[in-house]
C-alpha cells in the first residue's frame, strides 16, 4: 500500500456488517450500526531470529 491509498475493512468491527461506505478523508460508515471508523495500517511483524 502506498500513502494515500484507502484500508479496505471486510466487516465492520463493532457489528460484523458487511455493508461499509467511504467515508470523506478515508473513513467508512457501516449501514447496518450508523458507526463511523477507520483502518490505518501499521506495518507487518516479521518473526525474529532466536538468539543462540
Amino acid at each position: 500500500m502506498t500513502t494515500g491509498e484507502r484500508a479496505v475493512p471486510y466487516y465492520c468491527p463493532f457489528c460484523g456488517d458487511e455493508d461499509l461506505r467511504p467515508e470523506e478523508a478515508g473513513g467508512w460508515l457501516c449501514a447496518a450500526c450508523r458507526r463511523r471508523f477507520s483502518v490505518k495500517f501499521h506495518g507487518l511483524s516479521l518473526p525474529q531470529e532466536a538468539h543462540r
